[in-house]
């Protein structure tokens, strides 16, 4: 796969993404989407919200599912009742743990810190780092030369008793080198950290006028459940979609965009029948796999995985991870890209009744020291009532949650391919160019003239007027058409469109595939419609 680091140099040489408040130094956590970034982001998340909300049928009862069902939308607020977090459990157990470094003074996430152990002079010391995975050897490596006191000469002194450990597999901390520190044993313990980001509300900013920026936006569909069913005609099951901002202060952001503070999902809430919860489940976890391989991610680097037993709630039938290899992780390892989760009737209950204590088999309210309700729920009922069979039920949550910026990049990261092409005079040269699947291309068709004569140039602006309505289109007539190809093979552009001299004559324009590179000819009168269906059909 693609080294990250021209990854991250072709990101910001097009204009896909650049670090938030760059002529400042940035800030770590927060990246800004470019020109084509902001294009690319759209479509990932117009394609998940056609896919799953205004493309839906709900008549057709699709493969795999227990029955027909409807979809519909939301968009909340980022910033909600305070008690909502309470009642979620998020303002008590959503948290990292995090470790200090007693010298330097930096702090890390504890599961973060990789390392190994390494042996020279009769001592064993485990050497940890924080850089990404295909330079961790080299860093350990320099580290430990250095802690030991070796010259490059003396190399074979230095030998390794492990493969690459995190922190929490080491019992004796006493022997941790810290990844920039130079003594052994000044991390801290472990001790939480919430990720919510606090702020307040109003003139007030005591502790009274405390709110939090979303750490996910499920909440805000839970509490608009009895909202969604008196304001429309929808019947269980159904599902409620939405896109939105959400915020973890994540000790040690990391990996591009992987990791950041300031982040974008796109969650489902589908609401059914306790009884059917379970086959529901297993569609919307094959569904969810079908959607990442229909737009391009390639299967041998997209793994479905099941939660082990000792993983899940006892509350849930079933918890599943989409992962992808992305190139930053160590060979054979997957980052998350989407879980699927059976939550049972944990989320509406919560808010009905109160937080409920997750350790109790049946659900039952968290106490506080005097045997009350440690965070009251709304007292709204939440429940649903079945018209047709009279049946009253709270429903079952499956909830499909995905992160538009993790999709985002592993689309960059599969695009990314360099192989050889012809140049303007037919001879072969290195290319890279980003094989977006067209749904997903910042830029669908490039119209570009041959030359900037002969009536050619209004020609061409006749073409991109005709596409315009339809799609994100380019123009360009700067430069060598070879030159102006490789820049929009760059821009993961699929289609260019050449008026040349023949177009004069008989009035076909050359289009040009980004992928096979074959050229074909097509009357210009007839290309915006070519250019539509060859989309709309991928």
């Amino acid at each position: 796969m693609v080294p990250m680091e021209k990854l991250v140099s072709l990101c910001k040489r097009r204009g896909f993404l650049f670090q938030s408040s760059e002529i400042y130094g940035g800030i770590n956590g927060f990246w800004d989407y470019g020109p084509l970034g902001v294009e690319l982001k759209r479509n990932v998340k117009d394609a998940w919200w056609r896919d799953m909300v205004t493309g839906h049928d709900d008549m057709c009862q699709h493969p795999g599912a227990p029955s027909t069902y409807e979809m519909t939308g939301l968009d909340c607020t980022i910033i909600m009742h305070p008690q909502v977090w309470k009642c979620s459990g998020h303002y008590d157990l959503f948290h990292d743990y995090m470790v200090d470094c007693r010298e330097t003074g930096k702090r890390y996430r504890h599961d973060q810190v990789r390392g190994r152990w390494a042996e020279s002079k009769g001592q064993r010391v485990f050497v940890t780092t924080m850089v990404e995975a295909d330079l961790e050897q080299e860093e350990v490596t320099r580290r430990a030369m250095k802690f030991f006191k070796l010259r490059a000469k003396d190399a074979e002194k230095l030998s390794w008793a492990s493969e690459f450990m995190t922190l929490p597999q080491i019992e004796d901390a006493s022997l941790v080198l810290a990844p920039d520190a130079k003594e052994l044993g000044t991390l801290t313990e472990p001790r939480e950290f919430n990720l919510m980001f606090k702020t307040f509300v109003g003139a007030l900013s005591g502790e009274e006028g405390t709110a939090f920026l979303r750490p996910e936006t499920a909440q805000g569909i839970f509490v608009n459940f009895k909202n969604v069913l008196d304001s429309t005609r929808v019947r269980v099951p159904f599902g409620i979609a939405q896109v939105g901002k959400s915020f973890r202060n994540e000790i040690t952001p990391r990996n591009f965009t992987f990791r950041s503070r300031e982040f974008e999902q796109m969650e489902i809430e589908f609401f059914c029948h306790p009884d059917s919860s379970r086959d529901w489940y297993q569609f919307w976890r094959d569904r969810r796999m079908k959607w990442y391989t229909s737009l391009g991610l390639a299967s041998d680097r997209l793994q479905l995985r099941e939660h082990d037993p000792e993983e899940l709630s006892h509350y849930s039938t079933g918890t599943a991870d989409i992962e992808y290899a992305f190139p930053f992780l160590p060979p054979g390892e997957f980052g998350e890209l989407e879980g699927i989760a059976h939550r049972g009737d944990f989320d509406l209950r919560s808010h009905m009744e109160g937080k409920l204590d997750p350790t109790t088999n049946p659900l039952e309210l968290e106490k506080d020291a005097n045997g009350k309700p440690k965070w009251r729920g709304s007292g709204k009922d939440l429940s649903y009532r079945d018209d047709l069979s009279g049946e009253r039920y709270v429903p079952h949550v499956i909830e499909p949650s995905a992160g538009a910026d993790r999709a985002t990049l592993a689309f960059l990261c599969e695009a990314y391919n360099e192989d050889q092409a012809p140049d303007e005079n037919g001879d072969m040269q290195s290319r890279v160019v980003m094989k977006f699947h067209p749904r997903l291309a910042p830029i669908k068709a490039a119209v570009a003239p041959l030359v900037k004569k002969d009536g050619m140039p209004e020609v061409a602006q006749e073409i991109y007027r005709q596409l315009k309505p339809h799609f994100n289109v380019f123009y360009d007539e700067k430069g060598a058409i070879g030159r102006r190809y490789r820049r929009q093979d760059e821009a993961g552009t699929p289609y260019c469109i050449t008026v040349d001299g023949q177009t004069m004559e008989d009035g076909t324009v050359t289009v040009r595939d980004r992928d096979s590179l074959e050229q074909w000819r097509v009357s210009k009168d007839e290309v915006a419609a070519e250019i539509r269906q060859r989309i709309m059909e991928s």
